[in-house]
């Protein structure tokens, strides 16, 4: 094999193709990436047995072929090379020479046939969505993916269609992430699988903010993403997902809205006291017009307050300021809607200008008296 590529985008394919390799593993040839030339084009794989990314680049093919190349080695020897292109030649020993300028390496790898292969994907049905698009909604979503694996399908996030739209649903005991928008397709039919939250955040970071589209291809037991020239390959999680439908509170005795940027300003000054050794809720007094929020800890008290719309007749309630600080911050709006019934029971947010794309659920943390 011999090819020549430019530096940048032989760098690119490799350091997107690495997230799937293994770091350390008793399996050597997963701590690799499988590299790829032929005809005008390198291909290159990464492949942990779970999720899989291929992603190719235009190169000047001289020779056709393939090896097995260590991933982290031979992505900082690429990094440092000297030159704007990099030309690598695989000699029958499966020894690669990799030269830049008056730099030059040489590395032994490993042929093509011990790499294991992808899985194969029995193709069923297409849903298409702007990488944009996409790319939030698994941001503000993935975060409540639980990653207890006693239950491995909440290690997921749930994928429906419905009437023309895609839904993303994440939970983890504690609290829940909502985030619904139009499909391109939108005549796609109605679908439901769970996709691993390890594999949606190699998308999130594969995704670029631009005007493409991503293509979901789903099969019986795996789930392709197209992003441009790259692949990523993930298994499907099997199980039964929540019903979040019948988790949500179908009524709310309080509704009242508020700044989320101000919220966030007032939790994130009394979360100060809290750390993970210093554990404690965040109390909040929801009276009329305003919510008074208190903390208490080793270090010592907090208290502040935040102008809201509408009366909670002075309802106690606490929250895991965590929880409550990932979905204000998650949620795209600039006013929020909380929607409260007791202190014992979860708060809702949702848009203030009563639109649907999103909804968050935050379950209390129960309050102690010499927390107040």
């Amino acid at each position: 094999m011999k090819f020549t590529c430019e530096k940048p985008l032989l760098l690119s394919a490799i350091l997107t193709a690495s997230r799937a390799a293994v770091t350390k593993s008793p399996i050597p040839l997963l701590e690799g990436l499988l590299i790829e030339a032929e005809h005008g084009n390198l291909r290159v794989t990464g492949y942990d047995l779970k999720t899989g990314i291929v992603t190719n680049v235009p190169a000047e093919v001289d020779i056709d072929g393939g090896i097995v190349l260590h991933a982290r080695l031979f992505c900082e020897i690429i990094r440092k090379m000297p030159g704007q292109h990099v030309t690598i030649e695989v000699n029958s020993g499966y020894a690669a020479q990799i030269s830049s300028e008056m730099s030059d390496f040489e590395i032994l790898g490993s042929p093509t046939s011990d790499y294991p292969e992808l899985p194969a994907v029995d193709e069923q049905d297409k849903i298409e969505i702007s990488e944009s698009t996409l790319k939030k909604m698994i941001s503000q979503t993935n975060f409540a993916v639980s990653d207890n694996e006693s239950r491995p399908i909440h290690t997921g996030a749930l994928f429906e269609t419905i009437d023309g739209e895609l839904v993303i649903v994440a939970v983890d005991g504690y609290r829940l992430a909502l985030r619904r928008e139009p499909l391109e397709n939108d005549n796609v039919s109605t679908l439901s699988f769970v996709v691993p939250g390890s594999a949606l955040s190699e998308v999130e970071r594969i995704i670029s903010d631009g005007d493409g589209s991503v293509t979901i291809t789903l099969g019986s037991k795996h789930i392709i993403f197209r992003i441009d020239e790259t692949i990523l390959i993930s298994r499907r999680l099997e199980g039964d997902f929540l019903n979040y439908k019948n988790s949500l509170p179908q009524q709310a005795n309080f509704k009242l809205s508020v700044e989320k940027d101000e919220l966030i300003a007032a939790v994130e000054r009394v979360s100060l006291i809290i750390s993970d050794k210093l554990k404690s809720p965040v109390r909040c007094v929801f009276g009329d017009g305003l919510v008074k929020l208190h903390s208490v800890s080793a270090l010592g008290k907090a208290n502040d307050e935040c102008i809201i719309s509408g009366d909670g007749e002075n309802l106690e309630i606490g929250f895991n300021d965590k929880y409550m600080l990932e979905a204000l911050k998650a949620a795209p709006a600039d006013d929020v809607l909380l929607e409260l019934n007791s202190g014992v029971t979860p708060c809702i947010i949702k848009p203030a200008d009563d639109s649907n794309n999103f909804l968050y659920m935050i379950l209390p943390v129960r309050l102690k008296a010499y927390e107040g």
